[in-house]
């Protein structure tokens, strides 16, 4: 039995290729881990608000010299880095958009990327490295895209799953794989969702 966190961030509802291709990532999931619980969250639907002074601020003082405002400011950080550290497999929708993830992903992204908490900087010698806490655990990446990002002439313009392998490895998630429904205007929708479906392989 594993633990499983979806994150949706796509602004569409079931028009949505990223969305249908999560959806085939986490049913391979439960055929091969029967009886594992599945946490959704919908970060289109309940969008997390945009950093400001106050919550960085509140990032960067110690837990217990939080003010009872500051402690409201942060607990959507909280409650999202508490179902990162619970889950064991986490399936992320993301769509492209203009080259890149969506607004909403990028600012779930600012909400759990948290020095002390997330990531610490440890000191080796005379140099600081990165160790993350989010460690040992799987992380698939579910993407739709209107071109074919994977490689070709537009290879360089996907800032989708570099991104995403960027900041997740930050913390300690380097086990990554990502699923693709691309080429959409090329191949069509039902082709591009058919294609990505039957890339999916669960390790």
């Amino acid at each position: 039995m594993k633990k499983v966190l979806r994150l949706i961030s796509s602004p569409l509802a079931e028009k949505s290729l990223s969305r249908k291709l999560g959806n085939a990532v986490v049913e391979r999931i439960m055929e091969k881990y029967p009886n594992s619980i599945l946490k959704e969250r919908d970060l289109a639907k309940n969008v997390f608000p945009h950093l400001d002074e106050n919550l960085i601020n509140a990032f960067f003082t110690p837990t217990d010299k939080l003010s009872k405002e500051q402690l409201e400011v942060i607990k959507y950080s909280d409650e999202a880095i508490a179902e990162l550290q619970e889950a064991d497999i986490i399936v992320i929708d993301a769509p492209m958009y203009n080259f890149t993830i969506t607004s909403t992903l990028k600012t779930y992204l600012d909400h759990i990327v948290r020095r002390g908490v997330t990531f610490e900087g440890v000191i080796v010698g005379n140099e600081t490295k990165i160790e993350g806490k989010l460690k040992n655990k799987k992380v698939y990446l579910s993407i739709s895209s209107s071109g074919i990002y994977s490689e070709g002439q537009l290879q360089s313009f996907d800032f989708v799953v570099p991104l995403m392998k960027a900041v997740l490895s930050w913390m300690g998630m380097t086990d990554i794989t990502a699923f693709r429904a691309e080429g959409i205007r090329f191949v069509g929708e039902e082709t591009a969702i058919k294609m990505g479906i039957e890339s999916i392989i669960i390790e």
